[in-house]
Formats: structure tokens, sequence, C-alpha cells
């Protein structure tokens, strides 16, 4: 009889623990779900045109990398989610908030997503370093702001945070010669702001992005059989233009049913064989517009990749 009810009572017992249990997983679960699903507000980039006059302002290489915020907490994507950086990584952070991108090194930003998007990070986080273009929320103008992260970096210094060197541009020339100089190491273009700008987000008409190419993102729709060499793989891909983007990029195209183009070039033969799926979204380079209003020269530059934890395509500021 005894026996019975003290295992009866260790029962209840048993049955309390995994209750409470539960309800701590389902918190904790809860509360990162929560935190992925912030998004924040960032400043974006507007593209640069000739006639605009930007003696005065400050340049820096535009990284290929993936765009993160730091949130004085976790390390989060465009879309909100939560990147699984290792502690050790963001063990030195400040706790207030920046903006930057991880980067391996130019032309890796493939290698750059493989580690970053992974659930559980490896020590191949070591090559990666957090390059600090912003000071969200900080009083100022641009160097004011970044000049915050420079002092608190001189007092903890850590491996893994770098502020993105800021330079004076003195004539257009001088941007022409640095433009070119970055594209001929293999760089992406440049990044110009004017300085006295305080904090804001948004697409900024004070922060503008300098390439000789200019990139967009389409749809993928279909595919063209392909022809000579690659007879049996696929030739070009048929993508869909998305619809805010040709309202900002290619204004004089009528929208009806929206805009299709094909886009052949730049495809390695692994990609023809293997195709990014339909539905897929991808980034394309071009030169101009052509007297259609199109992009002129499409050039398959990447997938978007979407991983586990949903990350975007980062680094497009």
């Amino acid at each position: 009889m005894l026996f019975s009810i003290y295992f009866t009572s260790l029962a209840k017992l048993s049955g309390f623990f995994v209750f409470v249990l539960l309800l701590f997983i389902s918190i904790t679960a809860f509360s990162h779900d929560e935190i992925e699903k912030t998004k924040p507000d960032l400043m974006l980039l507007k593209t640069y045109d000739s006639n605009i006059d930007v003696n005065g302002w400050v340049m820096s290489e535009k990284l290929d990398g993936v765009r993160a915020y730091w949130n004085g907490t976790h390390l989060i994507s465009r879309q909100g989610n939560v990147f699984n950086a290792p502690a050790w990584f963001t063990e030195g952070f400040p706790k207030f908030e920046l903006d930057g991108e991880l980067w391996l090194g130019r032309n890796q930003f493939e290698s750059t997503v493989s580690i970053v998007n992974k659930k559980t990070p490896d020590q191949r986080w070591k090559k990666i370093t957090y390059h600090v273009f912003e000071v969200p929320n900080q009083a100022g103008g641009l160097l004011d702001r970044l000049g915050i992260l420079t002092k608190f970096l001189r007092l903890q210094n850590n491996t893994f945070l770098r502020v993105i060197d800021q330079r004076k541009i003195t004539s257009n020339k001088m941007l022409d010669i640095e433009l070119h100089r970055v594209l001929a190491l293999g760089g992406e273009g440049l990044v110009v702001r004017d300085p006295k700008t305080t904090y804001q987000t948004g697409r900024l008409t004070s922060a503008l992005k300098v390439k000789l190419k200019q990139d967009a993102e389409c749809i993928v729709s279909g595919y063209i059989n392909g022809k000579g060499k690659y007879q049996g793989v696929v030739g070009a891909l048929r993508c869909d233009l998305i619809p805010a983007q040709v309202d900002r990029l290619f204004p004089n195209l009528k929208q009806g049913k929206g805009v299709t183009i094909k886009i052949g070039s730049g495809l390695t033969d692994k990609q023809r064989k293997m195709p990014p799926k339909m539905g897929a979204t991808i980034t394309f380079q071009y030169i101009g517009l052509t007297k259609n209003g199109l992009p002129r020269f499409p050039v398959f530059l990447r997938e978007r990749i979407v991983t586990p934890s949903k990350i975007n395509r980062p680094g497009n500021y």
C-alpha cells in the first residue's frame, strides 16, 4: 500500500517536472521566434549619377559580403533572422547597435554564405570579419557616429570587428581613380556618403553606390534550351523583373502583366546543368538601359541564398 502511494506521488511529481520543462522549452522557442521576426529598419543606397556633386563627401569600398545588423545582442539579417554566430565571435561586441557586412574577402561571397548560414557554427567563422559602415541611432554626422565605435575599439580591441575606412572626396577625378583601383583589385565598387547627414533609414540620396555596372534582381520563370556547345543544357534563364525594382530602376517600362528578360551570360557549366529552380530570385548585372528601357547586357551574378535560417542576399544595401 505504501509503495503504491509512493509511486503514485512520484508519477505526479515527475509529470509536474515534465510540464515545467515543456513550458520552459515553449517559452524559449517563442522568444527565439520573436527575435527572428524583428526586421531591422535599415539605411539603403541609391545609385550614383555623375551629375551629382559629391565633393566634400566621403567614400569607402562597397564590400560584397553578408549584410548584418548588430542590435546589441544578436547579429540579424535584413529580413530579421538571427545569424548563428559563435559566442566567441560576438563576445567583445559593444552593447550599442552596429550595421555592416560579414566579410571573408573580395569575390568570396558564396564562401561567406556557406559559413554564416549554418545552423551550427564552426571554426570557419574565425576567417570572417564584421566590417561596420554605420553606428545607428547615435548623434552627429557619419564620422561622429563611426568615431563612437573607433573609441570603443581603442579600449577593447576585437579581432573580428572593424570600422570601414572613409576617405574624403576632393574631386570627381579622385572618385573615378579610386573606383578603378578597387575594381582592379576585384572589388564591387564604392559607396559615397554625405558625412554631415544625421542617422536616417530607408533609401537615401545622401548615400549612393558607385559602380561601372548596376545590379538588380529577378525571378526565374523558365529556361531556354542551349545550342551548339550548350546542347542538352540550359542556354539562358527566363526571368521576370520584380515590379518594385522596375518602378525604381526601369521606369520607362510598361507594367502590365510584368516584364520578362533572358539571361544567358554569366552562367557556369555547372549552373547550366543544374540551374536555379523556378521561382528562385537571382541577381544580375547590366550596363545601362536599351532604348526600350530594358537592362542592357544582363549577366547572371548569383542566386539569392535562402538558408534554413532564411538569410537574404546579404550585402545588398
